[in-house]
């Protein structure tokens, strides 16, 4: 997998999704709050530069105000399969935002040729994350007590 070759952006029709970077982490820290896996993955990609844009990536509205992160829980595996995961937060739900954001990374994900499989998980009760899924085209999989399993094969 080539990074040098990895865009430095994705612009879907509202949004532009860019990958977390140190930098990038900087600049948003005072105004935008991020969770653990976000500085956990900058700790990762310093040790392994292949990572990039397989970890989480800041989405923008059209205003440039950041309204969510999304992304993957690391690279393809083996088997071609890659988990995406993804969140807006409150004031910017309902309105399409993660639907949009998600394809845009799942399209993204496919044009790696090693990637053959985007897998998600939510928790049973996450009613409108279950709809991005399932809008997206997503077949669930599996379940267990809470979590459901899902998955998005190339050529979807």
């Amino acid at each position: 997998m080539n990074t040098n070759s990895l865009p430095k952006e994705i612009q879907t029709e509202r949004l532009k999704l860019i990958p977390i970077t140190e930098e990038l982490y900087r600049n948003l820290y005072a105004s935008y709050a991020m969770d653990a896996h976000i500085s956990l993955h900058l700790d990762d990609l310093k040790q392994d530069q292949r990572l990039y844009g397989w970890g989480a990536w800041i989405a923008f509205d059209q205003s440039g105000a950041p309204i969510g992160d999304m992304g993957f829980k690391g690279c393809p595996d083996k088997a071609g399969k890659v988990e995406i995961g993804y969140g807006i937060k409150e004031p910017y739900q309902g309105n399409g935002y993660a639907t949009e954001g998600v394809q845009g990374l799942i399209d993204w994900a496919f044009a790696f040729p090693e990637v053959r499989e985007v897998t998600a998980e939510c928790y049973e009760d996450n009613a409108p994350s279950i709809r991005v899924l399932e809008k997206l085209g997503f077949e669930r999989i599996a379940q267990s007590k809470e979590l459901v399993f899902w998955r998005l094969r190339d050529g979807y």
